[in-house]
């Protein structure tokens, strides 16, 4: 586990979470406590530039870039009158580097195992294993090789 991996899972520290997030943002990284983090977060150099929404969820065995937005669509409104209620980044899903997911209304979902391309800027929710690019960003393709959904991986 890297050491910005680490601090992200120490960041809910009673004691020591204050020190840690400004460690994070030495790193260029803002995560706020209120984001769930699953387990296997796998985050590509040092994370720089990357910024997590206070409403995000990412599951088991994500994989972040560097540069990686996650957040609204409606920056200009209060949150609290914001119609966007979580973007979940389910599991093994890869953002890569500069890809942007911003939420508008209701609950964005990346599916599991999908990959949002290099600079994509993501509008709408995604079917498990698919591969989207582009601005805004589009499905391109489906995903294959090594990935398999979590149920056929056990199986295998």
């Amino acid at each position: 586990m890297s050491l910005v991996t680490a601090l992200i899972y120490h960041r809910r520290h009673r004691l020591l979470g204050r020190l840690v997030q400004e460690a994070l943002a030495f790193y260029g990284m803002e995560v706020p406590a209120a984001a769930e983090i699953g387990p296997g977060l796998t985050v590509f150099h040092r994370g720089f530039g990357t910024v997590l929404h206070p409403y995000t969820t990412l599951g088991a065995d994500v994989t972040l870039y560097n540069g990686v937005t996650i957040g609204r669509a409606d920056p200009w409104v209060p949150q609290e009158r914001s119609a966007m209620r979580r973007v979940v980044v389910e599991d093994g899903a890869v953002l890569c580097a500069g890809a942007k997911v911003v939420c508008k209304e209701g609950v964005l979902t990346v599916g599991a195992g999908t990959v949002v391309g290099a600079n994509a800027v993501l509008t709408r929710s995604t079917g498990p294993g698919e591969v989207w690019a582009g601005v805004p960003a589009r499905r391109v393709g489906l995903r294959k090789g090594s990935w398999q959904p979590p149920a056929t991986r056990a199986a295998v």
